[in-house]
């Protein structure tokens, strides 16, 4: 029999920013909810590595769930960025041509942008687009201007779901990779794990890249998912004023194309590419991709500094195989729910996903919401955001604000201590660098990744070579 201690109504399988999403939603009714991870970390794949932005809504198809997921998510960012204290910044977004002839297709793409619900879309001579951009290439006829979109940043974003849902009863049990799916004579869900069985009433599969491989353990095959990866290049923060907002090209078969964009932090972002490949692990970045990102972001935007590219890095998109988002209850499988295929734009759809999951389940079981829901999280204190004297009244409050050790992106003992502290906190140098940006400047954490390993192992308990990078 199995412990009651391990049954739930609700299992997430997957902590990224779909899985964190439909857990903080689902954690504001009467319901035991917890969410499983391979990783060690929430946020360890597909949505770490993306171009973080908030799409407006005016690439996809009119009447898809991207469509609709992803206006309705776009409307929500301003309040739920305020309630979860989450960075975020509407900078608007350009689409750029760089032919005469190409002009009625940014004309098309503001047609169907208006029939998805986008407002304020305008087409833009290339001295309008000037005006907004200055660092334009040579080589822009036109554009078209959205001002609703922005960017936010992603591992935040995921975290920022997940500290709430956690503050709200959701459990987290990470570095515990989910073995089998199967049915109990009662109607449940046994879901086998690394780190023991456990049962649930209802499974959602939120597991990205592995979403079909979930989805095949209890449930007839309906659709695959193929990994696309996407190169990128980061720009040190002196190059982050080349432009103000988003710069796209006009949108292929693959996606997007490749962007220039500046980031919540003050850094610049160049990609991404888009490769179908076989290796669902294989984040490996190449140098004929870096080669097309440099290349080819050098159509949209002049003066791009490469000399002051301080990493690269590449990520796995989930394209599934319907071309459209998979959200769905299985006919078959009463109980199990696929949120598969969350590709672009799911990082801006994720709040509506999580609302369109919650209905789903709302069909499965009674939703009963708690008198006691807390709806807002603050995030943690970064000496960089705050102003005048805060941060001398915070050092006096703490002296370990006031020593630094990551010196190029100026982050104190006081704010990686509370990385490390916090609910859900760093237990891995690159957890501690999604958290704080220590390790994210000019000598990729060469300098501070000593102290910051001696503080996780003393709060670990254990050696420092035993330390880990990541998961």
């Amino acid at each position: 029999m199995t412990d009651k201690r391990h049954e739930y109504d609700i299992a997430v399988i997957g902590a990224g920013v779909t899985g964190c999403a439909a857990a903080r939603e689902l954690s504001r009714y009467e319901l035991s909810v917890i969410v499983l991870d391979r990783e060690s970390d929430v946020c360890e794949g597909t949505s770490k590595a993306n171009s973080a932005i908030i799409h407006a809504g005016f690439d996809a198809k009119p009447g898809s769930l991207k469509a609709k997921l992803n206006v309705s998510g776009n409307s929500m960012m301003t309040a739920l960025s305020k309630e979860l204290d989450i960075p975020f910044d509407r900078c608007g977004a350009l689409v750029v041509c760089f032919d005469d002839a190409d002009i009625p297709k940014l004309g098309e793409l503001k047609q169907r942008g208006i029939e998805n619900g986008v407002p304020e879309l305008e087409v833009l001579t290339r001295e309008q687009a000037l005006e907004k951009e200055p660092n334009l290439a040579d080589g822009v006829r036109a554009a078209l201007y959205a001002p609703t979109s922005g960017i936010v940043c992603p591992f935040g974003m995921t975290l920022a779901f997940a500290e709430n849902a956690l503050a709200n009863g959701v459990e987290f049990s990470l570095s515990n990779a989910v073995t089998g799916i199967s049915r109990t004579e009662d109607g449940r869900f046994l879901i086998s794990a690394e780190k023991g069985d456990i049962t649930a009433k209802c499974v959602i599969n939120c597991a990205g890249i592995y979403a079909d491989k979930i989805h095949d353990m209890v449930c007839e095959p309906s659709f695959t998912i193929t990994a696309r990866r996407g190169e990128y290049m980061l720009l040190d923060r002196s190059a982050g004023g080349i432009v103000k907002s988003t710069v796209f090209q006009l949108p292929t078969k693959m996606g997007k194309g490749i962007l220039v964009t500046p980031t919540v932090h003050g850094n610049l972002l160049l990609g991404p590419t888009a490769e179908d490949i076989g290796d669902r692990e294989d984040t490996a970045t190449t140098r004929g991709g870096l080669d097309t990102v440099r290349r080819t972001s050098a159509l949209s935007v002049k003066n791009i500094p490469y000399n002051q590219v301080i990493t690269s890095f590449s990520g796995l998109r989930a394209t599934g195989s319907t071309g459209d988002f998979i959200i769905r209850g299985d006919e078959k499988v009463k109980g199990f729910i696929d949120a598969a295929g969350i590709e672009s734009p799911g990082l801006t759809s994720a709040p509506a996903i999580a609302g369109y999951i919650r209905d789903i389940v709302a069909g499965i079981m009674p939703l009963k919401e708690k008198p006691d829901f807390i709806p807002a999280r603050k995030g943690k204190t970064l000496l960089a955001m705050l102003q005048d004297a805060e941060p001398a009244e915070l050092i006096k409050q703490n002296p370990a604000y006031g020593r630094i050790i990551c010196r190029c992106s100026s982050v104190s003992e006081g704010e990686i201590a509370d990385s490390i502290n916090r609910p859900l906190g760093a237990t891995t140098l690159d957890g501690v660098k999604r958290r704080t940006g220590a390790g994210m400047g000019r000598c990729q954490g060469g300098f501070c990744s000593p102290k910051v390993m001696a503080m996780l192992a003393e709060k670990q308990g254990i050696p420092i070579a035993e330390v880990k990078k990541n998961g």
